[in-house]
């Protein structure tokens, strides 16, 4: 019988929480079971797993496999352990030395040729991994840029299963992160932009320097919307700490840009006014997704045509 460990990170809304993954080859029928609350989708892992293994010139134990994610009792989701399953299969099999694997946690999907796919959540798993005291990750390649924003992490990049497995073996080295290009100001609308309406002027300017919620109420055309639009403009530049919160949040709803991933300006979200609650404050089976209001953290949300006034008014809230 042969034991190997591996680690990932659990998402639990916008937090992380490390997983151990032990895989156990013993005698019996062949055969994968997985244990420890996987969802439908990575109860599909094992055969996603062993597909990429044979596809990368591995050979897969022909023997009694089970898998064991831990903590038993913390539902599992989604598919960013498949890179930490295939190592740790491997490991217990003697096809690579598990020596590199401790202190490091592994993030990344899996395709049936072997190739490492992008997840959501670096970001967040990655700032989990930190504070558990893991010093080194294997993230995708294409979540480098993402991955580097954690600082005190040493993370490195992988296309392929074969690259993680010629790294454990010392043929290969994995690739580095590049530094992030420069930050650019988004160019947004501005309120110098604005000819008169002096009172709604200063009722942004309020709002914006006091941190306060606004009401605007008016007939259609008179700029409701045009003027909320043009509060983030208002708003001071995101701190760092800032820039990772509203950052983290977009990794986990997918919305991140994969070119320039840091967040560095107040968000500004107007979601429709048929929106339903389940999108407006977030939610969903198994991974809670961030809603409308959670992805204007730090940033405006306006509501638009949302109240219950008199039918001739439009009023328009941001805060």
């Amino acid at each position: 019988m042969s034991l190997a460990r591996t680690w990932s990170v659990a998402l639990l809304g916008l937090d992380g929480r490390v997983i151990e993954i032990e895989a156990d080859i013993g005698a019996g029928m062949p055969g994968t079971k997985l244990v420890g609350l996987p969802d439908p989708g990575l109860r599909e892992a094992k055969d996603r797993v062993r597909a990429a293994v044979r596809n990368s010139g591995e050979k897969w134990p022909e023997t009694n496999v089970t898998l064991g994610l831990s903590p038993a009792n913390l539902p599992k989701v989604g598919s960013g352990y498949d890179l930490g399953i295939a190592v740790a299969v491997l490991a217990a099999s003697g096809s690579v030395p598990a020596t590199g694997l401790v202190g490091t946690v592994l993030l990344g999907e899996l395709a049936l040729d072997g190739r490492v796919r992008p997840v959501r959540g670096v970001l967040p798993a990655l700032l989990a991994a930190r504070r558990a005291g893991y010093r080194r990750a294997v993230v995708p390649t294409e979540s480098l840029l993402e991955g580097a924003l954690v600082d005190g992490l040493d993370v490195a990049g992988a296309g392929r299963l074969v690259d993680v497995l010629g790294w454990l073996r010392a043929e290969r080295s994995l690739t580095p992160p590049e530094p992030p290009p420069p930050a650019e100001p988004a160019a947004g609308p501005d309120l110098a932009d604005v000819v008169g309406q002096p009172e709604a002027r200063w009722a942004l300017e309020v709002a914006a320097a006091g941190g306060h919620h606004l009401l605007m109420i008016g007939p259609p055309g008179v700029g409701k919307t045009m003027l909320a639009k043009r509060l983030p403009g208002l708003l001071p530049a995101l701190s760092r700490e800032e820039s990772l919160e509203v950052t983290a949040i977009q990794s986990v709803d997918g919305s991140l840009s994969p070119s320039a991933p840091l967040v560095t300006v107040a968000p500004f979200v107007a979601p429709h006014h048929s929106i339903s609650v389940a999108a407006l404050i977030g939610g969903g089976s198994g991974l809670a997704l961030p809603g409308a209001i959670s992805r204007a953290h730090r940033g405006v949300l306006l509501l638009d045509d949302s109240s219950n006034l008199n039918s001739h008014h439009s009023p328009t809230e941001a805060g």
